[in-house]
């Protein structure tokens, strides 16, 4: 495969044994679903302990001499206090609701904290406060924005009202406003109702800024980066984004510095940009190239405005109007989620689990591992999965866990964004990177930790199913255009170190959620995130040609969630339930099913055995090869995934899921 060099510094982080090997023998049943004829299987599962641990974080904010940092995808969720002067973990808050949290501010006097979280549990709060004059005290839950929206982002106003946005796919978002002296959270309007969802709020005396666009399920009509400012006292909203944003695909920061309002968006296909707007007169601004994906995580001077991306750390001059990269001599920060400015340092957290203090005179740095420093780790959700090689390896967030299948030892690598999905290919791991981070590959042979090998499109950004193709020798990814709607279909040759993109081979409004392959074809299963437009198609397509060979438009009113093929069959599930197997001589479907009884929405496939796998966020099950009859290996396997289950395998035939947060090996003998 091709080699580069490494990058710099990355750290490997080695995790206590895997909690033993306890196995358990279980009896595979039928389902609910038609069941398949009585072959006397005899299935072990095997529990190897959490798949991948560690303090994940995504969200941070100092007050005072602390830094509050908000977990991710740990439960329960919670907010530490880091202690700067001393480096250490003074507090803690645990959450009763929510797996991220995802947006912190304080209020004026500095004594209340406030949390907005992810979540997707129905009618639970999103949104609490945590007084910090009583730190033992848990947090109070102050209620819930909206039907199920998350909370992305958080402001407090001079007179401490509260002010939240968030949202999600299908729920156009609003303004929220919680007024502490009466209690109430109420909904001041949907500004933007072509938004698919809001990232950014900030609050004066006078005006709420509300910051919005597509930064998931765009595409369609959906809107691009717009800025409403809405004035407290008419309760009315103005746009006022500038027209040089307007193509942007979302505003993803916005911050009050003085009597300016400076701005951050995302870009697609184009660099994202950086505005500085007069407040008291929006139509004066200045707009800057910022260089990189996305704005963020910014903070100020007042001389300098600091903001992230994902290359690292910039600087705007208020005075020159330029951009700059801050140098300094320590790590990559990878993917960050809090900067703030104090006596002349910035206080960076990283989403690699670690507080870097950089001193912008002397470019230097000192970091602070934060489980190192008091912060408690814990079993995380887990994103794709990849099994080969004597090891298993799962996605986290910023980190890939390798679990060693012989000892039982695990080793997290620190890799930018999430794996997906992944698969081992002769000893090697392959993994689709989230957030537009593209392939990645590890090699246990060569004592180097994971590097990029293949670079697509930023808009292309979200891989969601990996897949080797051996006619061809290539690895073939499904892609999600968050922005743009649509997809693509990333391909790596490991041999030349040549890699190719094919955008929307379904067409401009089905993403690649699945793939599949037989001799050499690649069979790419659609799923449409708009309200309009057909779903669930499957494509043939000559992946070295890069053309289109033939495609079925399924008769299914979900989109396809997972493939996988059995000599001439190719057999799929939609995100809800509906199974379809289409002989692929006459390019026809010859059976279906509804499933959704053991698979009530996201899936995974795999060919194992001469046997099809599927696994649901509930259930192991397998397909009869003759009568395509569904079977039960494992009931109530409910793995702890972030964006869906996965499902994989290695050379000896061994299954590898999850169930709760653990890692579990199923040996499944069909006689």
């Amino acid at each position: 495969m091709l080699r580069q060099p490494p990058p710099s510094r990355r750290r490997i982080l080695q995790i206590a044994g895997a909690g033993g090997l306890a196995a358990a023998v279980v009896t595979a049943g039928a389902s609910s679903a038609t069941a398949s004829p009585a072959r006397e299987p005899r299935t072990t599962v095997t529990d190897l302990g959490p798949a991948v641990v560690q303090f994940s974080l995504m969200s941070g904010l100092l007050v005072g001499d602390t830094l509050y940092i908000g977990s991710r995808n740990l439960e329960p969720a919670r907010v530490i206090g880091f202690h700067v002067p001393s480096r250490k973990v003074v507090s803690r808050t645990d959450l009763p609701a929510g797996s991220t949290v995802a947006a912190l501010a304080v209020d004026p006097t500095g004594r209340f904290l406030y949390a907005g979280v992810l979540s997707k549990a129905k009618g639970k709060p999103n949104l609490f406060r945590w007084d910090l004059a009583s730190p033992d005290k848990p947090a109070e839950p102050l209620g819930k924005i909206g039907a199920e929206p998350n909370v992305r982002d958080l402001a407090v106003a001079p007179d401490g009202k509260v002010y939240a946005v968030g949202g999600n796919p299908g729920i156009p978002p609003a303004l929220w406003e919680y007024d502490p002296s009466t209690g109430a959270l109420v909904s001041l309007g949907v500004p933007d109702p072509k938004a698919t969802l809001a990232r950014a709020v900030a609050a004066t005396e006078t005006t709420v800024y509300f910051g919005a666009g597509s930064m998931l399920a765009g595409g369609g009509d959906t809107s691009k980066a717009s800025l409403f400012a809405f004035d407290r006292a008419a309760k009315s909203f103005t746009s006022i984004v500038p027209k040089e944003l307007e193509g942007d695909p979302s505003l993803r920061e916005l911050a009050v510095v003085g009597d300016r309002l400076v701005i951050g968006t995302s870009g697609s296909g184009e660099p994202a940009k950086l505005a500085v707007m007069d407040q008291a007169n929006p139509s004066s601004y200045t707009v800057v190239s910022a260089g990189g994906n996305m704005v963020k995580t910014m903070t100020s001077d007042g001389e300098q405005v600091y903001f992230t991306d994902e290359s690292g750390l910039h600087a705007y001059s208020m005075a020159s109007k330029t951009v700059s990269r801050v140098e300094f001599d320590g790590p990559e920060l990878g993917e960050v989620w809090g900067v703030d400015h104090r006596d002349g340092k910035l206080l960076v957290v990283s989403a690699y689990g670690f507080v870097a203090e950089i001193d912008l005179a002397e470019g230097t740095s000192v970091v602070t591992d934060l489980a190192g420093a008091g912060a408690t780790v814990g079993p995380q959700l887990g994103m794709g999965i990849a099994a080969g090689g004597g090891y298993v390896y799962v996605g986290g967030t910023g980190a890939i866990a390798r679990h060693d299948t012989r000892t039982g030892a695990v080793v997290n690598f620190a890799v930018p964004g999430e794996a997906k999905d992944a698969d081992v290919v002769d000893g090697v791991l392959y993994t689709g990177q989230y957030n537009a981070q593209g392939i990645w590959a590890y090699d246990p042979t060569d004592g180097k930790p994971p590097q990029r090998v293949a670079k697509f499109a930023s808009e292309q950004n979200r891989p969601l199913d990996t897949c080797w193709d051996p006619c061809n020798g290539l690895l073939l990814v499904g892609v999600q255009s968050d922005t743009e709607g649509g997809g693509s279909l990333w391909i790596y040759d490991p041999r030349t170190g040549r890699s190719a993109i094919h955008t929307n081979p379904v067409d401009d409004r089905q993403l690649v959620r699945a793939v599949a392959t037989r001799e050499g074809v690649a069979y790419l299963g659609g799923d449409n995130m708009q309200d309009q437009g057909p779903r669930a198609t499957v494509v043939a397509f000559d992946p070295v040609r890069g053309r289109e060979l033939w495609r079925i438009d399924l008769p299914q009113s979900w989109g396809v969630a997972a493939m996988a093929v059995r000599d001439r069959h190719l057999y799929g599930l939609s995100k809800r339930g509906e199974f379809f197997v289409v002989d692929l001589r006459v390019r026809r479907v010859v059976h279906t099913a509804d499933l959704k009884g053991i698979s009530p929405g996201f899936a995974a496939m795999v060919t194992n055995r001469g046997t099809v796998y599927g696994v649901s966020d509930t259930t192991l099950f397998r397909f009869d090869p003759r009568t395509f009859a569904v079977s039960t290996v494992v009931a109530d396997i409910n793995g702890g995934w972030y964006s869906g289950p996965h499902l994989n395998r290695d050379e000896r035939g061994m299954l590898y899921t999850l169930r709760a947060t653990d890692l579990v090996r199923i040996d499944d003998r069909v006689r």
